[in-house]
């Protein structure tokens, strides 16, 4: 459409302005609100992740003074205003850890068992399972431990360590010849403990 004078191109202007300005505002407000809303959800996200963190700090500290009182308290903070992030997962095994090296057996596992439940991330989850069924061993609580690897033995990454437990299952059973197959796919399958299995295999009544 052309129009003849400038008089004509305002007022068509501003009658376009009057039908669809509102739209237009909305548009552009909207557009401002997705811009500075999901730099406010960074930003928020970013100081959440740095409490966390300085948390976790602060339960890592207590765990090397064998504050152990103050490492649940301060792994209770982090399940409970960081529940999101990695940082409560990690610090409810350092409480674990904390409450089995101070004799608090029961504590420990039911920690590890909650931990299981809770962990945000599968590899996580591992994790406390392989310390869950390590403590299991070692307090000859054999039939828990198998099932406790049954149930959680699902990942590639994780294998080799939980063959080195299924060694350590046999080992104290006595079936050394289940220990030894167990140690050697452990070894096959990259667990980080190769030369701690190799000596155990050494220390294996020879077959026969």
């Amino acid at each position: 459409m052309s129009y003849e004078t400038d008089e004509e191109k305002v007022e068509a202007i501003k009658k376009w302005w009057k039908e669809n300005g509102v739209s237009v505002m909305a548009g552009v407000l909207i557009g401002f609100g997705a811009i500075y809303g999901w730099r406010f959800w960074g930003e928020y996200r970013e100081n959440v992740a740095a409490q966390a963190s300085s948390t976790f700090e602060q339960v890592l500290n207590n765990a090397t003074a064998n504050q152990t009182d103050a490492v649940v308290q301060q792994a209770d903070v982090l399940k409970d205003e960081f529940g999101s992030t990695p940082y409560a997962t990690l610090g409810s095994l350092v409480a674990a850890k904390a409450l089995y090296q101070s004799g608090k057996t029961a504590e420990a596992i039911a920690a590890l068992q909650e931990t299981i439940k809770q962990a945000p991330d599968p590899a996580l989850a591992s994790i406390a399972a392989l310390r869950l069924a390590r403590i299991q061993v070692a307090e000859g609580q054999l039939d828990e431990a198998t099932a406790t690897i049954a149930a959680h033995d699902k990942s590639t990454a994780f294998a080799g360590e939980f063959a080195a437990v299924r060694g350590d299952i046999a080992a104290a059973r006595g079936d050394h010849a289940a220990a030894r197959v167990a140690y050697e796919q452990a070894i096959e399958k990259g667990s980080g403990l190769s030369q701690l299995l190799r000596l155990k295999l050494d220390n294996l009544p020879s077959a026969g």
